[in-house]
């Protein structure tokens, strides 16, 4: 791997979802069918293709994976990351379940979950009374279904247009006294101890890995963190950020959306390597 000029490495931390990959439904593909670009398979689901990146965008991933410590970095638990197929997979570090779990080389690391452990333990309501509040007097019929990752957050589908006018202030309020989060990215309601967030976890990765400038990407409320955490952000033109018009002074907003805008991403990243990267000997 080359090095930073200083030494340290460069870091590249992603969000997977609607930032690399894409579902056949989020590509946002303009003009004619046979002006597309060429697609690769990112993930298969029940022995179907389900998610997609670019061609090209894959190439790209193939050199930051090589020239970097690249991390991805998803709300996905470890089974639904298992599915992904990405240039490194299985090498190095990945964050997945919002940051409550750290792999290494494709291993949970135990001092990172027993610290998530503790810090929830400690300064949190417990799963069973957030999931008691959502399904007991406070309940609403725009939430019509209710999940757990991995026992340490809760997520809901909802029907945003019949959440009742009040209802996210109202559960942002009592979540808050009890220690939890909660974001709204499309169609699913997140419920997240307040410990457990994408970029303490990518914080811990690079002070273990020793890296110097970070570099993050991102396209929903939940990766906001990791976009302040960087020196370099990008994020791309569609998304909740992108609805939020949510800013920094050290963030570039993609030109293109949907799978191109993965793309464009990538071409970013690899263009800031260049920079800041010594020469290989």
């Amino acid at each position: 791997m080359s090095v930073h000029p200083s030494g340290a490495p460069v870091m590249v931390a992603s969000d997977l979802d609607r930032t690399l990959i894409y579902s056949a439904n989020s590509m946002a593909l303009v003009g004619s069918d046979h002006l597309a670009p060429r697609m690769v398979v990112a993930e298969v689901y029940d022995a179907a293709p389900l998610s997609f990146m670019t061609r090209a965008a894959e190439q790209l991933l193939e050199g930051i994976v090589e020239r970097s410590v690249f991390v991805p970095v998803t709300t996905r638990t470890r089974a639904q990351f298992s599915r992904v197929r990405l240039p490194g997979f299985g090498r190095g570090y990945a964050v997945t379940t919002n940051g409550a779990v750290l792999l290494h080389d494709g291993e949970p690391d135990g001092d990172w979950s027993r610290h998530i452990q503790r810090s929830v333990g400690s300064d949190c309501a417990p799963l069973a009374d957030v999931l008691g509040h959502l399904r007991g007097a406070a309940a609403v019929p725009a939430i019509l279904r209710i999940r757990t990752a991995e026992e340490y957050f809760v997520y809901s589908i909802v029907d945003r247009e019949a959440l009742p006018d009040g209802y996210l202030d109202e559960l942002s309020a009592w979540c808050e006294a009890r220690g939890w989060t909660t974001s709204l990215q499309g169609r699913k309601l997140y419920c997240v101890p307040a410990p457990i967030t994408k970029e303490a976890a990518v914080d811990e990765v690079r002070r273990r890995s020793g890296s110097g400038l970070l570099v993050a990407a991102g396209d929903s409320r939940l990766d906001a963190g990791i976009l302040k955490l960087a020196d370099i952000a990008i994020r791309p033109s569609h998304g909740e950020l992108d609805s939020d018009s949510f800013t920094l002074p050290n963030l570039t907003v993609t030109s293109a959306s949907g799978v191109l805008a993965g793309e464009e991403i990538l071409h970013f990243v690899s263009a800031v390597l260049a920079e800041n990267l010594a020469p290989l000997p």
